[in-house]
């Protein structure tokens, strides 16, 4: 755990209301860098991401990652006390981020009216599957329906095979940071303007945004990108291969000078020579030639001996890594990818750490996900709340 003295996001109070997974990663990303980030869920209905995956003596571990550097205290804002609440809250906050579908804090009289009215700087950042309007807006939306809308699990996978879909929360997590960058973005604005905004974030949308140009190219050609396993259709050979010893490396070839190193490195030069090496796409029509080519000699080779003479010769390659290479990998523990946050309920345990490096305000974690409201009294006595008006609360079942 390390505590930075004047982290660049110190001055910002971000409510979380957030769950699954989109909202609460945009939040961790901006108490990284040093947000105060209260996380805010229901008395009896905790956060579900704390039972999700494997948990450890009953605690979740993947909350101890999503709820770093945050805060938590408990409130049902469909109780008039708990929206009374809130909105104090608001009051003293900078950017609230929910994902409940597209109406529900109307209904509470929670909306854009009354939060801007408690407070007209706020940022309210709403994240849904489907976004605030469309004809899909009020169907409940994950991630995995993004990566099959967006096209993603229509090009991944073999050719011959089913449509393949992530085993993790890709769209959750791509939208969780393009939701940080929106925070940012509208921030920035009102220091201009000194008013907030709304910013409507749609799952569906960033993964669409990384998946390249497909639009466009189908715009302008009619051209359908189809799957192609590991291969690419725009260089070759680019896939992944099996060494002697049973491991597997992935190679690339983006750059022509990195594909002619390659053959060299084979002893298949005599394929440079062949007009169609002369472009990335020409060889990906002739990506069987190349894949025997490069595969018939990583498969006469260890791992080791496969990384150190792609190194040697200046060409692209990397171990196929699962988590356990991942946590051995030098290059990651160089950069301290992974770091070890010192937890009161687990002790040491190992997470990843901030998304970048700061050379003058460096993010920190300073503690992984805390107890289900553990905070809530601390919270509202700073609020102002006395301690009659908390019991009533309680009694109320708004906390």
């Amino acid at each position: 755990m390390t505590d930075i003295a004047d982290p660049p996001l110190s001055s910002l109070r971000v409510l979380d209301l957030a769950t699954l997974f989109a909202g609460p990663l945009a939040a961790t990303m901006l108490g990284d860098f040093g947000a105060e980030v209260i996380k805010i869920e229901h008395p009896a209905k905790p956060d579900p991401s704390r039972g999700h995956g494997p948990s450890k003596d009953g605690i979740g571990l993947w909350w101890k990652l999503l709820a770093r550097n945050k805060r938590t205290m408990t409130l049902d804002l469909s109780k008039p006390g708990g929206r009374t609440t809130l909105l104090r809250l608001a009051a003293t906050a900078d950017v609230i981020i929910e994902n409940f579908r597209p109406g529900t804090l109307e209904k509470w009289d929670l909306g854009w009216e009354e939060l801007s009215a408690a407070n007209p700087r706020l940022i309210l950042t709403r994240v849904t599957g489907f976004g605030q309007f469309g004809p899909y807006a009020h169907r409940p939306g994950f991630g995995t329906l993004a990566e099959a809308m967006s096209g993603f699990a229509a090009i991944t996978g073999e050719p011959d095979a089913p449509p393949t879909l992530p085993p993790f929360g890709l769209a959750d997590s791509i939208a969780g940071l393009a939701t940080a960058y929106a925070v940012m973005t509208a921030l920035a604005a009102r220091e201009r303007t000194g008013e907030g905004q709304v910013v409507d974030m749609a799952i569906i949308e960033p993964i669409l945004t990384v998946l390249g140009p497909q639009p466009t190219w189908y715009d302008q050609l009619g051209y359908v990108q189809e799957r192609t396993g590991n291969r690419s259709a725009n260089n070759a050979p680019r896939n992944a291969y099996r060494t002697a010893d049973g491991s597997w490396v992935a190679v690339s070839t983006s750059a022509q000078s990195v594909a002619e190193r390659l053959m060299r490195l084979v002893g298949r030069p005599e394929l440079i020579d062949e007009p169609w090496f002369a472009t990335g796409a020409d060889r990906a029509r002739h990506a069987d030639v190349l894949d025997e080519a490069v595969g018939t000699w990583i498969a006469r080779h260890t791992r080791a001996d496969v990384l150190a003479a792609f190194e040697k010769a200046e060409a692209a390659v990397a171990p196929i890594q699962d988590v356990r290479d991942v946590l051995r990998d030098p290059q990651y523990g160089a950069l301290d990818t992974v770091t070890t946050v010192d937890d009161p309920e687990l002790g040491p345990l190992r997470m990843q750490n901030v998304l970048f490096r700061l050379s003058s305000t460096p993010g920190a974690i300073r503690w992984a996900g805390r107890p289900h409201g553990a905070d809530t009294a601390e919270i509202l006595t700073e609020l102002g709340l006395t301690a009659a008006e908390l019991a009533v609360l309680r009694s109320e079942g708004a906390l």
